[in-house]
C-alpha cells in the first residue's frame, strides 16, 4: 500500500470512529507516523482529504453492494442481504459523521448525496421492480415514491435529534425501518418467503 492509500485508509478509519470535524490533520499525521509536510504533499488541505476519503468509500461501497446482491435468489433475499450488509457498515460509525459532512465539508457532502440519489436509489428501484415481477411484492406499488421513501431512511438512521445516540444504535434503527418497509410491500406469498428466510437466516 503506497503512502496515499495509507493516508486515505487511516483517515477514513479515524473519521468513522471519531467524526470528521474532531480529527485534525495533526492527528492523521501522528497516527500515520509521518510529518505534516508529507501529508500536505498529497492533500493540500483537510477539505481535499475528506473529499478523497468519501470518493474512495463510495467506490468501495458500490462494489461491495453489487457483490452482496449478486447471490440473492429473489428480491426479498436481496433486501435482507443488503440490510445485514448495511448493519455491518453502520457498526462503529460516529453519529456525527453525516452532520459534519453536511455542515463543514460541502464538497464531500455533495459527493455522498450524488451517490445516494443515483446509485443507491437505482438499486432500490430495481429491487422493488424485481419483487413485483416475482410476485413477492404487491403489484400496485408506486415504485418511484417508495424507493425515495426507503432512501430517506438512511438520513433517519443518523438523525441524532430523532434517535439520540445514547439510546438508539444505527443498527437497531436500520433493522426496524427495513423490517417495517418490507412488511408493507410483500404479497401473501412474499410474506411466506420472508418467514422462511427468518426461520433459516443462514440459507
Amino acid at each position: 500500500m503506497d503512502i496515499k492509500d495509507r493516508i486515505l485508509s487511516r483517515s477514513s478509519a479515524l473519521f468513522l470512529q471519531n467524526g470528521i470535524k474532531s480529527v485534525s490533520m495533526d492527528d492523521i499525521a501522528t497516527e500515520l507516523g509521518i510529518s505534516k509536510k508529507t501529508l500536505y504533499k498529497w492533500f493540500a488541505n483537510k477539505d481535499e482529504l475528506v473529499h478523497a476519503v468519501v470518493d474512495t468509500r463510495m467506490c468501495e461501497n458500490q462494489s461491495e453492494c453489487i457483490a452482496v446482491s449478486a447471490p440473492a435468489v429473489d428480491a426479498i433475499d436481496e433486501m435482507l442481504r443488503l440490510s445485514r450488509w448495511a448493519d455491518e457498515q453502520f457498526t462503529g460509525i460516529h453519529p456525527s459523521i453525516f452532520h459534519d459532512m453536511r455542515k463543514f465539508y460541502p464538497s464531500a457532502w455533495q459527493l455522498f448525496k450524488g451517490h445516494k440519489n443515483t446509485f443507491i436509489l437505482q438499486r432500490i428501484e430495481e429491487n422493488l421492480r424485481r419483487g413485483v415481477a416475482e410476485g413477492l411484492f404487491r403489484a400496485d406499488l408506486d415504485v418511484d415514491v417508495l424507493a425515495r421513501y426507503n432512501l430517506a431512511h438512511i438520513d433517519l438512521v443518523f438523525d441524532t435529534e430523532l434517535f439520540p445516540a445514547n439510546r438508539f444504535s444505527p443498527q437497531r434503527v436500520n433493522h426496524v425501518l427495513d423490517e417495517h418497509f418490507l412488511l408493507g410491500i410483500v404479497t401473501p406469498r412474499g410474506l411466506q418467503q420472508l418467514q422462511q428466510y427468518r426461520a433459516n437466516p443462514s440459507a
